[in-house]
């Protein structure tokens, strides 16, 4: 019933340690006793810590015979002692045979495991659906849970090493016994949707401000009740689609802290969102100091009343504006807790002022209030009020807007806590929307009510008044017993809506409210900003986008306070409270906030517009066009409030802009600006499939084959050099080797090579394909490497140095993949760089270590600054099986093979490129170096064009080649023409040729036909006396060739040559290589051969 074996301790385990574990011989498959490796992953804690006995060695079965499989038991008490004595694998016998799910949890030792509660209740390795799978993050203390991977449900069962708390290589939650648990981290300060978001700490607060007491009366009697109504009603309508919009975004996934930077950041990415956030945070540091100004000037104009200055007017603002600031600091330090608790005692007292100049207005008005234009609620005052009566340089409809437009802007102050609100999805578009709907009825009240009380002009002396109907009283005063005509007409009125600011004072029923009112909006808009900049500065410098800022990012307790955020934002308020001039900082204030605002809505309009599967918000009362109007009257408005101001904000957010898409920063959030590239590019792409192919559009669209791109960077950086920006390029890697093992290596390794090939600033698109030779897996790229249109035309590979010692089928793969790529019809370009291309050079000590468990190997070549000197040095990363990652760097000497690896990263210099064009291959020959001269680093380098001719008719063939190269428009002058081709070479140079090709002839000469077939059957690649003879003339074309280059471009930057074609099924493999060899032998330059399709890739057409 029970299965035991011999539990010890490997002697070279990690921690925690591996275990040995000797089967029976009746459970191994073999017949013979096999060893199993299992890692104790938790135990009680009687046993933690506790060894078995360990020995010198492991038993007889060896390291590369063991099964990998890893264990945990629960519950199960003494687990060490248990080790001692025996160990029960009743439970792991299925893992080790490769059974993954048994028929129940009872009876076996994973019954006291939790795997079992996440089932239906039976041993499985599925899981059922849980929110910790989809969460990305998890709390303090709180153990990872994760679903099986594929590979566990389709494959054999293997373990996640290195796994601590887990169960069947699974993540599990359930702590073992005895195990002691730590302590919960406190939990932070949350808020729901109205302490946090609509009453007290954010949104009416914020709105509430300054305006709504000293402003909106005066507005109302220049714009009159019916336009002044349309002014709030369309500043309402621009932050209710923002608001509507937020209340999208935020219901989209789970908010984090940030606020509207973490809104705008993670929708429409990381380029527009740090733009915005660090603007808006310096916002509303600013904001702070704008709002203390304002308390500062109402306890100034206080001192004033009653000839109390303390030094003068200007400095008693700068006093009481860092004190005020310095209390407010004090209070937000307090904790969130404290602040809030403050922002309920300022909306109280903003709520009793309000309900006081409710009641005042219903109060019949005295002598001293009729005096100064009040008369309670009066039809014809109101029918008066009611139309405009523009006044001064202000009035007009949108100079008025302007003024009355930024006591809307505090939309964004509950979005801007998001990490202390309990449910950010919900609390923000309830508590926002809501805050809008309260504070517009209060606007809209005030208006209507201040418009039906007061009188647009009165003097406030009593002696103004007269019997009614008195003759010489105009105005309507004159109804009501007081002539007003007088200073009316003079304009010298110090009373009344049009000229005096705390109309609402006098209105009201006790005046001393209405200013503790005052001080309540004032001082409740500064802490709210002064709390918002660094919530939202924190979540910036947490991204990292910019320098020099990540010091401020740091949180303290459990609220994760930004302290060294609150003292940043205290300095910048103190910086500018010193300035003490209200008007100088408001303009470019507001148009920060509408910034946001346009920048909120456009995000909701372009998530909406990309159709990503992604956008899911569950808040649906949205519309995207109406977020595109809120987008754009939002930018029309930063006009029309200050037109200079919204030229500096739009010009930071550009400048910040540019500098994030110049950085790159290594996030992916995904935005919606990665949605709509892809919509872009699926639309282009079979927009591009619906177009016919024209010469004039011809580009050069690379198949390269590269194996791993680290591997050949040479061939990689020379590709990537004419088709940067300018056409595809493929880096094709195929994988050999038995499938099981290669799947999970090329799934780990693709991402590694394209994040190389973005560090070395190559475009280029990599991909892998699992073949069982190496010439399959190309006819496999040549087919379906691309997309449409955007094929490949041209397959670019290494020249095969070792061709002479190779395998013979290796070589006649290579050969092959040539001819295979002009069946294709695809050009060929094929580099050699004497040093050779391949630097894939692992240390021996790495390739020895553990052989059986390398999953795949890594390589990464660069250069260091070590003093004032580069050193090359490599970095080599081993990926063992289960996730072990051996990794080691070591300096290269100066090799000549790795220092061409470089080669065409650097400045060519004045140099020469020069082609060969021996052959018409349509003009690829000439093509590929007129795009490489076009490059900065190329830019220096003459082109010359050398081609075949006659000696007798050189002159004719020369003007005949310049002539046509002059209609292709690539802009080469210098043509030679060479008229020695054809003669014979030097007989060394010959004698050398027949050496390399003898070791690959068959020597049939006094053969029979039979046997010379035979022979060939079964080496096809070697050379017969009669194909020695046939290509006799072709072979000493390429000796002669070889001598032509080493006398005219022995000092070239590069040789581009044509290609020479060999016949297929004619030509042996090792007779062509030989070709190539001699051709391009003992050329310091890099050379490219060279071969079009024979299809024109250039016109001198127009169409």
């Amino acid at each position: 019933p029970s299965v035991w074996g011999r539990g010890l301790l490997h002697p070279r385990a990690p921690s925690p340690p591996l275990l040995w574990v000797q089967l029976p011989a009746q459970l191994s498959s073999s017949g013979s006793g096999a060893a199993m490796v299992c890692r104790i992953c938790r135990g009680s804690a009687a046993g933690k810590g506790q060894r078995s006995t360990a020995l010198s060695s492991p038993p007889a079965p060896t390291w590369e015979h063991s099964v990998p499989t890893q264990i945990c038991y629960g519950k199960l008490p003494h687990f060490s002692a248990a080790l001692s004595l025996g160990l029960n694998l009743k439970s792991v016998i299925s893992a080790a045979i490769g059974a993954d799910e048994a028929v129940g949890c009872e009876g076996t030792q994973l019954s006291g495991s939790s795997l079992c509660t996440r089932t239906f209740g039976y041993n499985t390795v599925d899981v059922v659906p849980a929110y910790e799978h989809y969460a990305n993050s998890r709390g303090v203390g709180e153990a990872r849970r994760g679903r099986p991977s594929l590979a566990d449900l389709h494959s054999i069962l293997k373990v996640r090493p290195w796994c601590k708390g887990c169960c069947n290589g699974l993540p599990d939650t359930e702590e073992g016994a005895g195990e002691p648990s730590s302590a919960p981290a406190p939990e932070p300060v949350r808020f729901g949707w109205v302490k946090g978001v609509m009453v007290s700490i954010r949104c009416m607060l914020n709105i509430w401000g300054v305006i709504l007491y000293l402003r909106l009366p005066w507005i109302t009697a220049q714009a009159g009740i019916a336009l002044t109504w349309l002014i709030i009603l369309m500043s309402v309508t621009v932050t209710t689609i923002t608001g509507l919009s937020i209340s999208a975004i935020s219901t989209n996934g789970k908010v984090k802290s940030g606020g509207t930077y973490f809104l705008i950041s993670r929708s429409l990415g990381p380029e527009l969102g740090g733009s915005i956030g660090l603007i808006f945070a310096f916002a509303n540091a600013v904001a702070v100091a704008m709002h203390t100004v304002g308390f500062a000037e109402t306890v100034r104009d206080l001192l004033q009343e009653h000839n109390s200055l303390i030094v003068d007017p200007t400095n008693d603002i700068r006093i009481i504006g860092v004190l005020t600031v310095t209390v407010l600091l004090g209070i937000s330090l307090a904790g969130m807790e404290w602040e809030a608790k403050a922002q309920i005692l300022f909306f109280l007292v903003i709520l009793v002022s309000f309900i006081n100049y409710l009641v005042g207005t219903v109060i019949p008005a005295s002598a001293e209030k009729q005096a100064k234009g009040f008369f309670s609620y009066r039809a014809d005052i109101f029918a008066q009020n009611f139309v405009p009566d523009w006044r001064g340089p202000e009035g007009s409809f949108f100079g008025l807007f302007s003024i009355f437009f930024p006591s809307a802007t505090g939309i964004l102050a509950g979005a801007n806590i998001s990490g202390d609100l309990k449910d950010p999805a919900v609390a923000i578009p309830k508590g926002t929307l809501m805050a809008i709907f309260w504070t517009t009825v209060s606007y809209l009240v005030l208006s209507a009510t201040i418009g039906a009380c007061v009188l647009r002009d009165a003097s406030g002396s009593l002696n103004d008044s007269v019997a009614v109907g008195s003759p010489g009283c105009e105005g309507l005063g004159c109804s009501y017993g007081w002539n007003f005509t007088d200073c009316a007409q003079r304009q010298s009125c110090r009373y009344g809506l049009s000229n005096y600011y705390q109309v609402m004072s006098m209105v009201s029923g006790f005046g001393p409210l209405i200013t503790a009112g005052i001080f309540g909006a004032t001082l409740s808009s500064a802490l709210a900003c002064l709390v918002s900049a660094p919530k939202v500065f924190q979540c910036l410098c947490k991204d990292q986008l910019y320098p020099l800022i990540g010091f401020f990012g740091k949180g303290y307790g459990k609220n994760s306070e930004p302290i060294r955020g609150y003292m940043l934002t205290y300095v910048i308020a103190i910086g500018f409270i010193l300035i003490a001039e209200l008007n100088a900082i408001a303009p470019i204030i507001s148009n920060f906030f509408l910034c946001s605002y346009a920048l909120i809505n456009f995000s909701c309009f372009h998530a909406s517009i990309t159709n990503s599967p992604g956008w899911r918000p569950s808040f649906r009362y949205y519309s995207k066009w109406a977020a595109l109007f809120g987008a754009t009257i939002s930018v029309v408005i930063m006009f029309l409030l200050t037109w200079w101001a919204a030229l500096i904000a739009l010009g930071i957010v550009v400048f910040l802009l540019g500098y994030v898409l110049y950085k790159k920063p290594d996030v992916n959030w995904g935005s919606s600006m990665q949605a709509s590239s892809y919509n872009l590019a699926l639309s282009y792409s079979v927009g591009l499939s619906e177009v016919d192919e024209h010469i004039k559009n011809y580009r050069p669209q690379c198949l390269v084959l590269t194996g791993p791109p680290n591997f050949r960077p040479a061939l990689v950086d020379f590709v990537g050099t004419f088709t940067k920006n300018l056409s595809l390029m493929i880096c094709g890697n195929v994988l050999i080797g038995p499938r099981k093992q290669k799947v999970p290596e090329a799934r780990q390794a693709s991402d590694g090579h394209t994040r190389w090939l973005l560090k070395r600033k190559i475009k280029a698109f990599y991909t892998n394909v699992l073949a069982e030779d190496l010439r399959s897996g190309v006819q496999m790229l040549l087919q379906a490497a691309g997309l449409g249109k955007m094929r490949p035309n041209i397959v670019a590979l290494g020249y095969k140095r070792d061709w002479q010692a190779a395998a013979p089928q290796s070589l006649e793969d290579y050969v092959g993949i040539l001819h295979d790529a002009f069946d294709f019809k695809h050009g060929v370009c094929l580099l050699r760089l004497r040093e050779g291309l391949n630097v894939s050079r692992v240390p021996q000590a790495h390739s020895k270590c553990c052989r059986h468990a390398v999953v795949g190997t890594v390589l990464l070549i660069g250069n260091v600054q070590c003093g004032k000197k580069m050193v090359l040095f490599a970095a080599v990363t081993v990926v063992l099986r289960g996730g072990a990652v051996l990794m080691s760097a070591f300096p290269f000497a100066a090799d000549p093979e790795q220092q061409a690896s470089t080669i065409f990263q650097s400045q060519q210099g004045k140099k020469t490129i020069d082609i060969y064009w021996l052959f018409d291959d349509g003009g690829l020959t000439l093509l590929i170096p007129y795009l490489l001269g076009r490059k900065k680093r190329w830019g220096k380098c003459k082109i010359r064009v050398f081609v075949g001719g006659q000696i007798n008719r050189m002159d004719e063939e020369r003007k005949a080649i310049v002539s046509l190269l002059s209609k292709f428009r690539l802009g080469f002058h210098e043509v030679h023409v060479v008229p020695d081709i054809n003669q014979q070479p030097r007989p060394e140079h010959i004698r050398r040729f027949d050496e390399l090709i003898a070791p690959f002839r068959l020597n049939d000469g006094f053969k029979d036909e039979a046997a010379v077939n035979e022979l060939r059957h079964g080496c096809p690649w070697k050379i017969s006396d009669e194909e020695v003879h046939r290509h006799r003339a072709k072979s000493l074309r390429q000796v002669r060739l070889n001598e032509i280059l080493l006398d005219y471009s022995r000092d070239a930057a590069l040789i581009a040559i044509t290609l020479p074609i060999g016949r297929k099924g004619r030509c042996p493999s090792s007779l062509y290589m030989a070709w190539l060899e001699t051709l391009s032998q003992d050329l310091r330059p890099p050379v490219i051969l060279i071969r079009g399709n024979q299809e024109n890739v250039l016109t001198f057409y127009c169409q």
